[in-house]
């Protein structure tokens, strides 16, 4: 059982780690440690999950998690196909497309600012088509990380530009990271409407 399914998209493998695309798997590793979530991900849906509790922040220290049933999902199909795994998962927890929660790095946004909102547009993003595809829409939530643009408009300039590694300085792209958990959690726990 999950109250959310939280997505994080980016692509498998050693050599996507810290790429501006893979900020989504960066921030469902925060929330999973924020919100001490086994270390051990279970093989499903085409993808790793840990499944627990969201913390309210309410919880003496040291006392179990508290709120909202979550299961996290790092897709491990590759951007393009994020879909064939999270359509699967939120069909086993018989969620609607409104608790699903995806969170990915956005290209349209400054380096550093987060936006989250439910539904819109899906601006040429790969993983989003794939999900909504595999969903039946784009009525999903999105946390939106803003990892800034190239100059270029390009797409394989464009393409190039995510599946690079930050050159923000680590205390930056942290910082980012940091501020994509702290709004997918205030969703989680309802402070965003």
């Amino acid at each position: 059982m999950a109250d959310w399914l939280i997505v994080g998209l980016g692509n498998p493998g050693r050599e996507y780690e810290g790429t501006r695309h893979n900020v989504g798997f960066a921030v469902l590793d925060e929330l999973a440690d924020r919100w001490g979530l086994p270390p051990q991900r279970r093989e499903r849906f085409r993808g790793r999950l840990a499944e627990g509790r969201a913390a309210t922040g309410s919880e003496p220290q040291g006392a179990p998690a508290r709120g909202p049933r979550v299961a996290l999902l790092w897709p491990m199909t590759y951007m393009n196909e994020a879909g064939r795994c999270a359509g699967p998962a939120r069909g086993s927890y018989r969620l609607p497309i409104e608790r699903v929660l995806v969170v990915h790095d956005e290209i349209d946004l400054p380096f550093g600012e987060v936006r989250t909102r439910l539904g819109g547009g899906l601006a040429g993003h790969n993983g989003l088509k794939s999900i909504s595809r595999e969903m039946g829409g784009p009525g999903f939530w999105r946390v939106r990380a803003g990892v800034g643009r190239p100059d270029s408009t390009d797409p394989e300039i464009v393409a190039s530009y995510v599946l690079t590694r930050f050159r923000e300085p680590a205390a930056e792209v942290a910082a980012l990271v940091e501020r994509a958990s702290r709004s997918a959690e205030e969703l989680i726990l309802g402070a965003i409407d």
